[in-house]
């Protein structure tokens, strides 16, 4: 395999002047990209350890990061690992690692290597520096402030006298990059040091590429708009986004899954032979962290036994009914008081009874959120239904608006939000343009307009968007004041207080290049897949892939014959991708957009190694398995698939 690493260490001689002295070194090394992962131990920082202890130097620690010029990562991973009686930072990177760790402002930085010239492109560059690649490193002269790409003219010596107010004659929008030099290396007790160098000279034979730069400031802007990483597939939203929401026909028979939630199983209360009309809870939650089930069709419970689920596969108990095309409705169904006469508890409790859940997908039980224990400061409604392909939620938001902002309003009412915010994607501009004309008479209420990429819509990444705080790792929402619910389930919850309909019935795109005819379906819970599928007219072509929910988190489903769950957002026909697995070449590409700001490569590698321990020490479990690496990943590697393994293996070892 070609190595391509964007750095080498110093020869010898010149890191015995550099060390000259100096001393209470703290070591920082870069582990190499772009070349085959095959170990962290890279040898660069122990070769510079053992010489600078051959020459008496004293080593306060040393630390290996994986893709230094993440600033993101490395600030964190530094920020209380630099010990005290430490006098520099001895750096073993390219020249954006460096640059990094000098901008952190800590101790003055040594730069120990040199960065090559680029061959192809640097995986990361989310530094707010960049590298001309000049393979002649001058930043241990300048205090980690670069001349060759800080300064218009790349000046090496200093000044050249056309600076006015600090900034630079050449581009006055820019800070003079020598007197920015000057100034650190000063507050470093090194200018002396510095006017006394001889002059350098700069060997242009060995220049790196220039587009780097401009690749590096593109990389960033995408990278760090509204949040860390992600990706920008393709949408082909256009197939539905214009077709109305309908009803699917009434089945003749749904099977009704006891466990479509996160948590336990719900428990039957009804048993073969039994009537049941619609809307009737058929099951109770068995624990705090579960949900009740209804009813989708009135008629006879014909068994209660496990069948194929779409998500877990076979053996799932569910409760089959078999309609009687009356549509029976239970006494239970009425509606509630109204909205401003209810309490926080009585909107929690029928939240509660009407078994709602999570609807983009999680299923987490929704009660459980709005009972957080902590101020919350704000409700965000996630509309930004950023799947490809879906638009289940954006017909909701377009159909049904004033259940969308009455559900917000009980949301906001049940856990005391002083804020609400409706969340919608740039790529929906007719329902940014009806949900800010239904709201602009409601002071506490806002809909906020963001760029479209995926996964805006992840909780994490809209509190991160809009309120600008961070959930920490293995922190829930309600850590930083915040509550997130889909905008369907904001509908959900207004049927279960308007008309006391509990989640029986849901939206779904059923759509996909290989769909006859495409469609979104408003579906009753427990509805058969396959006969959803017949409805559009079946699919045409070969190799295709079933899946239920996006292209990117969804569920491949080899048996159709499972049923429609509240989370069942999708049903899409698209190409199989077949694709052989390579090695991993470090190229730092999933580690850039992973809005987890995670290092996915590691993921795969400890899984394979079987190595628990790490996963747990890498924060596995902060992965969401939104699939940003995966769709990334140059080396093909279902990284993806190997996360999940992975956290089944933490789970047993726990």
């Amino acid at each position: 395999m070609v190595n391509y690493t964007k750095y080498a260490l110093k020869d010898s001689a010149e890191l015995e002047s550099l060390l000259k002295d100096r001393d209470q070194l703290f070591v920082v090394a870069c582990n190499k990209c772009f070349k085959e992962y095959d170990t962290h131990n890279e040898p660069d920082a122990d070769t510079f350890v053992n010489l600078a202890q051959a020459q008496g130097k004293h080593i306060t620690g040393v630390t290996k990061l994986d893709f230094l010029c993440n600033q993101c990562r490395t600030e964190k991973a530094l920020k209380d690992a630099i010990p005290e009686g430490t006098d520099h930072i001895a750096v073993v990177a390219c020249g954006l690692g460096i640059q990094t760790v000098a901008d952190m402002g800590v101790k003055p930085v040594l730069a120990a290597a040199d960065s090559l010239s680029y061959t192809g492109y640097h995986g990361m560059a989310l530094t707010s520096k960049t590298c001309g690649a000049c393979a002649q490193c001058y930043l241990n002269l300048t205090g980690g402030i670069c001349p060759i790409v800080d300064c218009s003219k790349s000046l090496l010596n200093g000044q050249c006298g056309g600076a006015k107010n600090g900034k630079c004659e050449v581009d006055p929008k820019k800070d003079c990059a020598w007197e920015k030099i000057y100034q650190r290396l000063k507050d470093q007790g090194r200018l002396e040091e510095f006017l006394a160098q001889p002059v350098q000279l700069r060997n242009y034979s060995r220049v790196g590429q220039k587009e780097i730069a401009a690749y590096v400031s593109r990389i960033r802007d995408r990278r760090f708009a509204g949040y860390y990483g992600g990706v920008h597939p393709s949408e082909r939203k256009e197939i539905t986004e214009e077709i109305p929401l309908q009803k699917f026909p009434e089945p003749e028979q749904v099977i009704i899954p006891l466990s479509m939630h996160v948590g336990k199983p719900a428990v039957p209360i009804v048993k073969v032979g039994d009537y049941v009309k619609v809307g009737q809870k058929i099951a109770e939650q068995d624990s705090f962290i579960s949900c009740c089930v209804h009813a989708s069709v009135s008629g006879t419970v014909t068994a209660i036994e496990p069948h194929t689920h779409p998500n877990k596969g076979p053996g799932v108990m569910s409760i089959v009914i078999r309609s009687d095309g009356k549509d029976v409705l239970d006494d239970s169904v009425k509606p509630a008081k109204p909205l401003e006469e209810l309490t926080p508890d009585e909107i929690v409790d029928i939240v509660k009874e009407k078994g709602i859940t999570g609807m983009g997908g999680a299923g987490f039980p929704t009660y459980v959120k709005l009972k957080p224990n902590k101020p919350i400061d704000a409700v965000l409604l996630n509309g930004c239904e950023c799947e490809p392909v879906l638009t289940a939620d954006h017909r909701v938001l377009l159909e049904y608006p004033d259940a969308v902002i009455f559900g917000l309003k009980a949301i906001m009412k049940a856990v005391s939000a002083p804020k609400g915010y409706i969340v919608i994607e740039d790529n929906k501009p007719d329902a940014v343009a009806l949900l800010q004309s239904k709201v602009a008479q409601i002071d506490n209420i806002e809909v906020r307009c963001v760029r479209t990429k995926y996964p805006q819509g992840a909780e994490k990444m809209l509190i991160k968007n809009v309120m600008g705080r961070m959930v920490p790792s293995g922190g829930l929402p309600a850590d930083v004041g915040a509550v997130v619910d889909n905008v369907s389930t904001a509908k959900a919850i207004a049927d279960a207080i308007r008309t006391g309909m509990p989640l029986v019935e849901r939206a779904v795109t059923v759509s996909g290049e290989h769909m006859v005819h495409p469609a979104n379906l408003m579906v009753r819970i427990g509805t058969n897949v396959q006969d959803i599928i017949d409805y559009c007219g079946g699919v045409t072509g070969d190799d295709i892939t079933i899946k239920m929910g996006g292209p990117m988190m969804g569920f491949a489903i080899s048996d159709t014959n499972v049923p429609v769950i509240k989370g069942s957002n999708g049903i899409i026909a698209v190409d199989t991708r077949h694709s052989e697995e390579e090695e991993c070449i470090r190229c730092g590409r999933c580690v850039d957009v992973c809005p987890m700001e995670l290092a996915p490569l590691n993921f795969s590698k400890y899984v394979d190694e079987g190595n628990a321990k790490a996963l747990l020490a890498e924060h596995i479990r902060d992965c969401f398995e939104c699939g940003c690496c995966q769709y990334i990943c140059s080396s093909r590697i279902p990284l993806v698939t190997k996360i999940r393994k992975g956290k089944v293996m933490i789970r047993e070892v726990k």
